[in-house]
């Protein structure tokens, strides 16, 4: 199994499991990004819902500077596009539910 990580993990699992470590690390292709970010944006959702930690919430953020990086999206153009959504279709603050 593989799994993208963060950028300290290599030197944090150095530190714990010395030189000898099991784990093998690899720099990633561009052309492989976009499948291992969907996989860490499912895996952080995952257990964001299954701890509904801020801590989990704060991992999908990450994702998603991630995948805009990864897109050639500046951060202010994302929350350019999100404010215009707010003010067209509005947040959730007043908590409507639909019944379908």
């Amino acid at each position: 199994m593989q799994k993208l990580v963060r950028d300290l993990i290599p030197d944090l699992i150095k530190k714990t499991d010395g030189e000898a470590s099991k784990h093998k690390i690899r720099i990633a292709s561009n052309a492989e990004m976009p499948d291992l970010l969907k996989m860490k944006l499912e895996e952080e959702l995952k257990e964001y819902l299954e701890s509904n930690s801020v801590e989990e919430l704060a991992d999908l953020v990450e994702v998603v500077r991630a995948i805009l990086d990864h897109n050639g999206i500046h951060w202010d153009d994302f929350e350019k596009t999100r404010l215009e959504k707010a003010k067209a279709r509005g947040i959730f603050k007043k908590k409507f539910v639909l019944y379908l």
